[in-house]
Parts: structure tokens; C-alpha cells; sequence
């Protein structure tokens, strides 16, 4: 990214070490926790009146629910068919889920998104509100487990292709190409023509941050990337929100699909739990699979006619919007700050936008105003066919994801116990995930097969000081 564009954009002189940033990536609402409970602290600056609000939206997301009928009638509703029972599961300590390791064929913390292509007028229709056609038998998710009495959607399991990347020096890295393979399929045969894509659980922190960042200001990324003709062009999805029935500009998920945190949550309580709520009133599953209507449901008019209530949606809304960000560490190491000039130079910055500002929200004050280092400018963007899923959603193509924020990333590890990277988990490292970048990252990808071993591992010592 060209330096004007920097300071055309947000008014300050691009820093030349990693140090000028600052150590407070979410801004005051950074949290200076570490280790395995780093992405799991509320705002640093919410009001000790807020943090109980926050407590009860994390106990909604971290216990787990269970079938209905129930004593325990505030979190009753699971499935029939589901992926998990619980946010947390995938949300592993609110961080990154994981594929299955080869050979297993159950993948609590990822799931496999399916549809067909849209070939009549009425389905291009329903794209404006669906942005998919599910796939007939199944639905838009392949759910694999269900509640006794009724039978998993199928099995999921993940095998791998091995090739050897060369760097200039002689170096080599190998990297693994994943395939998805469904079995034991219990409603049918899939669709000819069914697209599917893996996805993993992304991290939950600063997600309220980037909720607030203004839609001018994201559109004003969009007309500068342009501008600065350097095959960087991202753009923003347009996805429908169920609220104010109308379409809108995306912002979560891997292709950036859903446009409030409060959609995203009401829509994993749909798909991943098999739970209702006002904003998804209909259990997720298809008309071939008739258990939905044939076993018990957690509906309660107490609790809106669903089966989770729009007072404890609240909660775990809150709560998704508060978790806070770790702050950086090791900022001053030499070999930090050097990654930190390569990453600029290799033009990683393009689309890992440094800097950004959130918008004025008198109604969620410590999120309001804030100066943030996300890392991501939340568009689209062509990676290539290396991680091309083929599988379009809204106006996202096959080929195109959503800049992931690299904040916090240098956590992954000691928080999650791995450091599998990618929309499906088939980086190991943040190496290989630097070197599945093609598309409009082709350029800097080569920029760094260029690099010498010490400049490769000041890269990935700036990465994981984030």
C-alpha cells in the first residue's frame, strides 16, 4: 500500500517500526491477559455495570443446551439435527476452531457449508435473500449429530494432498491441499451439482470494533484501492439482513455473509445448534427430513415463541461484542520490527489495513471512537484457485473471502493448543497460510518466496507479536 493512501485515509504518517503502532490493537478496549484465557476478557474499558451483562451472554455461549423438554428450560431447543451443543465447542475458549485430524470424522469445530447453483429465474430471485440455493436433502450445512431419536446428516472427513513450495535460498515448505469427503449419508444422495466448503470457527474477539467501523469508511477502502491501481480490489459483499428486511453490506463469516453480530449469533444457534429465535423462527433442516416436525421442540411463549429468547439473543450479542483484544507483545524485539517493514513492503498491508477508526455509538460507548489495529479492511477479495471453494455466497464468487483480521493471531497457539490457519484449516503454520495467498496476492506471495530465512522469520515474528 502506497504511504499516501495511508495518509490520505486516516490522517497520520505511516510508521516505520512495528513500535509506532503501539501495543493497544482494539484501543482502550484492549486486554492485557495472556495465556490460554487471552481472547476470553470483557472490554478492558466496559463499566463494571456492563460486566454483568457480559457474564450472562458468556454463560449462554459457553454451556452447553440440551433437548427439549427440559427442566433446564432456559437453554432447551438442541436440534434435532445439530454440528455441536454448545458456542464454545467450535469457539474453542472464544479462539479458532480446527479440521479433524486425518482419519477422524468428527469436526466439532468446523463445519461444511452446501449448496447448488442457482439456474432458475425464482432461484436468482431467492439469491437476494438467501445468498445460496441449500442443497435439496440437506440443506445449506451438513450437520452431524443429532439428538436420540434421530439420525446425523452424515460424516465428515478431511483428506490431504502434499506438495513441496521451493523458496529463492533452496528452503522448502510443504503445504496440504485439502478434500472434503462426506459418508454415511443418512437422507439421500447429494445433489450432482453440490458445492461444498469447509469452514472452521474463526476467533470471537474485537468483533464489536469491527461492527463499528463506519460503512464510509469501508467504502472509502473500496474507492482507494482502486485508486492505487495496484491489482488490489476489494469490495463489499451485499447480504440481506432479517431485521430491517433489506439488503446491506456484509461483515462476518469467511465471505463476509452476515451483516450484524446479532444475525451471525442468531444464525449459528440455527444452523450449528439447531435452535429458533425470532430472527430464525424455522428449524434448519430440510423438507425430506420430517424429525423436525415429529419430535419435541423448546419453543416457549415465554420465550418469544422460540426457543431462544430475544432477551438472552441480547446477552450473547453483548457479549460477542465485548470480548476483547490481547495486546501486542515483544514490539521492541529488532526482529519484530523488521517484520513489520516487510510486511509493508511486501504489501501485505493492502489488504491487512493497519489502522482503522470505529464510528461514534452513543448506545455502546466502549466501543465508540475507537483507534484500532485490526489488520483486515473487511472486503473481498480474489485469493485464486489455490483456496478457491467454487461456492458463491450473496456476491461473493468462488474465489473470493473476506480479509480475515490478523489481531490477536499470535495468540492462536497458546489459547487453542494448534496453529491451524486458513477458512478450513489447512495451514499448519502462518508460514503456509502466507503462501496459499494467490489472486490479488500473488505478487506479495512471490515477494516472499524472494525472501531470505532471516527476513522469512522477522515476517513471521511480526506476525505473531499481533
Amino acid at each position: 500500500m502506497k504511504l499516501s493512501f495511508l495518509i490520505a485515509l486516516f490522517c497520520f504518517t505511516l510508521p516505520t517500526t512495528s513500535m509506532a503502532y503501539g501495543i493497544k490493537s482494539g484501543g482502550d478496549t484492549s486486554t492485557n491477559k495472556q495465556g490460554g484465557n487471552a481472547y476470553s476478557m470483557p472490554s478492558n474499558n466496559l463499566p463494571i455495570t456492563k460486566r454483568l451483562d457480559f457474564s450472562v451472554g458468556n454463560s449462554f455461549f459457553r454451556n452447553p443446551w440440551v433437548q427439549a423438554p427440559s427442566t433446564t428450560d432456559a437453554r432447551d431447543g438442541l436440534g434435532p439435527l445439530f454440528n455441536t451443543n454448545g458456542c464454545q465447542n467450535c469457539h474453542i475458549k472464544d479462539g479458532r476452531g480446527h479440521p479433524p485430524e486425518e482419519g477422524e470424522d468428527q469436526a466439532v469445530s468446523m463445519l461444511v457449508r452446501m449448496s447448488i447453483p442457482a439456474l432458475t429465474q425464482s432461484q436468482k430471485q431467492q439469491l437476494i435473500i438467501t445468498g445460496v440455493i441449500p442443497e435439496p436433502a440437506y440443506g445449506d450445512q451438513l450437520e452431524d449429530f443429532a439428538i436420540p431419536n434421530a439420525t446425523p446428516e452424515g460424516k465428515i472427513k478431511v483428506e490431504y494432498t502434499r506438495f513441496d513450495v521451493s523458496f529463492r535460498d533452496g528452503g522448502k515448505i510443504e503445504l496440504r491441499k485439502p478434500k472434503l469427503v462426506l459418508h454415511d449419508l443418512a437422507y439421500g444422495e447429494l445433489h450432482p451439482d453440490t458445492m461444498l466448503s469447509a469452514r472452521v470457527a474463526p476467533p470471537m474477539i474485537g468483533l464489536g470494533l469491527l461492527e463499528s467501523i463506519s460503512v464510509e469508511t469501508l467504502k472509502q477502502l473500496v474507492r482507494q484501492q482502486k485508486q492505487e491501481n495496484q491489482g488490489i480490489t476489494g469490495r463489499l459483499n451485499e447480504v440481506w439482513n432479517v431485521q430491517t428486511h433489506s439488503t446491506t453490506i456484509g461483515r462476518f463469516g469467511w465471505k463476509a455473509g452476515q451483516p450484524t453480530l446479532i444475525q451471525q449469533d442468531a444464525a449459528a444457534f440455527n444452523g450449528d445448534l439447531g435452535i429458533t429465535s425470532t430472527l430464525f423462527p424455522i428449524e434448519n433442516c430440510s423438507p425430506r427430513q420430517t424429525i423436525c416436525s415429529e419430535l419435541p421442540n423448546g419453543n416457549s411463549q415465554d420465550d418469544d415463541g422460540v426457543e431462544v429468547s430475544n432477551k438472552i439473543l441480547n446477552f450473547v450479542e453483548f457479549y460477542s461484542q465485548h470480548l476483547a483484544v490481547p495486546i501486542r507483545r515483544n514490539t521492541g524485539k529488532p526482529e519484530v520490527q523488521r517484520g513489520q517493514i516487510l510486511f509493508d513492503e511486501i504489501g501485505c498491508a493492502s489488504c491487512h489495513v493497519p489502522e482503522l477508526k470505529t464510528a461514534k455509538r452513543d448506545e455502546l460507548p466502549a466501543l465508540s471512537e475507537q483507534t484500532i489495529h485490526p489488520y483486515t479492511d473487511m472486503l473481498l477479495h480474489d485469493m485464486g484457485e489455490g483456496l478457491a471453494d467454487g461456492r458463491p455466497e450473496f456476491l461473493a464468487n468462488g474465489n473470493e473471502w473476506r480479509t480475515p483480521p490478523l489481531w490477536g493471531i499470535g495468540y492462536t497457539e497458546e489459547v487453542n493448543g494448534h496453529t491451524y490457519f486458513l477458512h478450513d484449516g489447512r495451514a499448519r503454520n502462518l508460514m503456509e497460510a502466507v503462501l496459499w495467498h494467490g489472486g490479488e496476492a500473488e505478487m506479495s506471495k512471490n515477494k516472499v518466496l524472494n525472501l531470505s530465512k532471516p527476513d522469512r522469520m522477522a515476517l513471521i515474528s511480526f506476525l505473531n507479536s499481533l
